[in-house]
């Protein structure tokens, strides 16, 4: 049974600790960045925010179960001509806390803008860091598989020996791939970029992204009725595909006004649910 989200209005530091020990599947949130968003979450600046987000982090590593996952997505910004190292000095301090820096996943932003500066060009590109409690974690990868692609039509359709066996690459890289075990196969593993799109729904966020984006990872880590947390709500986005996909949603905002977006966006799908339930019975 569906049960209603439970959005929370205040600081995160305070109200993650409310919750119970080792009770989310996963985390998945995107906090502000460093002097990101001044004019509404007044900026954490590079050289400080270690220091703020891990008391965050430290609570959330409290909750998460111990095969749990925690989602985080972050972005370096130039400082002084040079990128800043806020990212990599977290990372080693939430190690150092006790969790494991799993996976790294790169979110590229297919439809980004071009751009450039005097001395660099337009980012396209975000990090989407995997931390954990264990080496030992829950992952479905199998709700991911994406199609295998027109490449296999002829690619696969001559084989030679050497594509039929794990030989030896002929430029010393190492084994090769035994090319005919994708004979066959409609779907298949994607790797750890993500080629998704940047428009979203909502446009009364500064920072909002793609549904698709929580999408992907609530399938990859979570089942239905699992327990999806955000301690950085924004605008809803988690939430309202957590409870479309039948999970359970803890989200923490601390901004009134992103709040209020937030809880009328997953209101209007729960009004919306008992009817799409209804097409979706008929329909079987």
């Amino acid at each position: 049974m569906k049960t209603t989200p439970n959005l929370i209005l205040g600081d995160c530091q305070e109200e993650l600790k409310k919750i119970a020990d080792n009770s989310i599947d996963l985390i998945f949130t995107s906090p502000p960045y460093a002097d990101s968003r001044k004019h509404t979450y007044g900026g954490v600046h590079p050289d400080n925010y270690v220091d703020w987000f891990v008391p965050i982090s430290e609570q959330l590593l409290r909750v998460i179960k111990p095969d749990g996952t925690f989602i985080l997505n972050i972005k370096e910004k130039a400082v002084n001509g040079e990128r800043h190292t806020y990212v990599i000095e977290l990372i080693l301090a939430m190690r150092k806390q006790g969790w494991l820096w799993t996976e790294e996943f790169i979110w590229h932003k297919k439809n980004c803008y071009p751009g450039k500066w005097p001395n660099r060009f337009r980012d396209a590109w975000e990090r989407l860091l995997q931390f954990n409690k264990n080496k030992q974690f829950k992952m479905y990868q199998d709700a991911v598989k994406i199609p295998v692609g027109n490449w296999s039509k002829t690619r696969l359709k001559n084989l030679s020996e050497t594509d039929q066996i794990r030989d030896n690459a002929k430029n010393g890289s190492g084994f090769g791939k035994n090319i005919s075990n994708w004979v066959g196969r409609e779907l298949v593993y994607p790797t750890n970029v993500l080629h998704l799109a940047t428009e979203c729904n909502n446009k009364q966020h500064s920072a909002a992204f793609p549904s698709s984006l929580p999408e992907w990872f609530i399938n990859l880590f979570t089942l239905e009725n699992d327990t999806v947390l955000d301690p950085f709500l924004g605008s809803g986005t988690t939430a309202f595909v957590a409870q479309q996909m039948n999970r359970n949603v803890i989200g923490i905002e601390i901004l009134p006004e992103y709040y209020k977006i937030a809880k009328e966006s997953v209101n209007d799908l729960n009004n919306q649910l008992p009817l799409l339930q209804l097409l979706s019975n008929e329909s079987n």
